[in-house]
């Protein structure tokens, strides 16, 4: 009341006095939808925001697959890469391209270049390794080495006579498992219980040929779980094989054989002494007899690890009863073989053989080791078998 009988009407929002009620009404109404009008357009903001957070995490999480989704295609390119699968060619390419950089170096002339093209290509015609990274006689050089040690070696078993074979410019950083079935091969041939066998297989096959005889072990039906691993297809690749194309391809030739696994370390510090220990029993059984050096009838053995494969072909035991085993290794040259030869060879070749128990301390070994020859039926019997190949596990 203004005190002359005027009534005045007060805003509850702002406090403005009106005379009129239907005055204060309009006032008030403006307030209300101002204030509906502002709270509508925070709202259209909170959505807007909460849809560009949602198409920024999208965005993100798709970003994230598509990294990912490239890691993995990266790693597999890289693991076929590593394992020769990766359609890059195989022996003949590694070969030529090997040699092309090896006279654009300077260091093989152009005449060497074409002679040796045209012997890798009359090698891979006719199937038969060349030869020109064999060493020959290394096992009969021990035998006569051995017989005048007088040091700290009480025993010694060798394998029958093994040929050394190296890599070579067509398959190195790819070829060991390959090089080392030439090797035990190269003992077979020489024995005649295996002639029967090897009838069709008199000179050690290239690795081409080699490739080729793995995929007709696969098309026998010999590990077809292993067979699919490479796309049933080794030639022409530089893929790298195993214990298991190993078995396949010796039980194909009706060649008695097992695998034997040494899945876990069996000694401290990562050591297997349960390995050195099976091939002196390998070794030792049947020529249990007084001679310090038994240089015996049995093949050598092939060493697998993850990464590489070696050759065993013989064990010493030293006089405090340690054992070492005799490894040929793809690795070394025929340069460092040949020294191996030499009559007056005083031990420090050996270095290049000698394996002790501390040397092999890689998480799992496999071997497969040589026993006889089967028949048909056995034959027959192991195909099936291999349909559901597991390796005897040492425990």
């Amino acid at each position: 009341d203004t005190g002359n009988g005027e009534q005045l009407y007060e805003c509850p929002m702002c406090s403005l006095t009106c005379t009129n009620i239907q005055i204060l009404e309009e006032h008030v109404d403006l307030h209300l939808e101002e204030h509906n009008f502002s709270e509508g357009i925070g709202m259209f903001h909170c959505d807007e925001d909460l849809e560009l957070a949602q198409q920024l995490q999208t965005e993100e999480d798709e970003w994230q697959r598509s990294e990912e989704e490239k890691r993995e295609r990266e790693e597999f390119k890289k693991l076929q890469r590593q394992y020769g699968l990766d359609n890059s060619g195989g022996f003949k390419q590694q070969f030529l391209k090997n040699m092309e950089r090896e006279v654009d170096r300077g260091r093989m002339q152009p005449f060497e270049y074409h002679k040796r093209k045209a012997d890798m290509m009359e090698s891979l015609a006719s199937g038969i390794d060349d030869g020109k990274t064999k060493t020959s006689g290394v096992i009969e050089a021990l035998c006569k080495y051995y017989q005048n040690e007088n040091k700290d070696v009480r025993r010694v078993w060798l394998s029958a006579g093994v040929d050394h074979f190296h890599s070579s410019l067509g398959d190195r950083g790819w070829g060991c498992g390959y090089r080392n079935f030439q090797m035990l091969l190269s003992s077979l041939l020489q024995n005649s219980f295996y002639n029967d066998c090897l009838r069709d297989t008199t000179l050690i096959p290239s690795i081409p040929k080699l490739q080729s005889m793995i995929e007709d072990a696969w098309r026998e039906g010999f590990d077809p779980h292993g067979a699919s691993h490479f796309n049933n297809r080794l030639h022409g690749s530089k893929a790298w094989i195993g214990a298991c194309e190993i078995y396949s391809l010796l039980t194909s030739l009706r060649i008695k054989c097992q695998i034997i696994d040494f899945h876990k370390p069996t000694g401290p510090m990562g050591t297997h002494p349960r390995l050195f220990e099976w091939i002196l029993h390998y070794y030792s059984k049947d020529n249990e007899g007084g001679a310090k050096v038994m240089c015996t009838s049995k093949p050598p053995i092939y060493l697998q690890h993850q990464g590489h494969s070696r050759t065993v072909v013989g064990i010493e035991e030293k006089k405090n009863k340690s054992l070492c085993l005799l490894l040929f290794d793809p690795g070394c040259s025929s340069q460092q073989m040949q020294k191996l030869l030499k009559q007056n060879c005083d031990g420090t070749g050996l270095k290049l053989l000698r394996k002790f128990v501390g040397s092999l301390k890689e998480k799992q070994y496999q071997i497969v080791a040589v026993d006889g020859v089967l028949s048909l039926e056995e034959k027959v019997a192991r195909c099936q078998a291999s349909q559901v190949l597991t390796a005897e596990k040492i425990p």
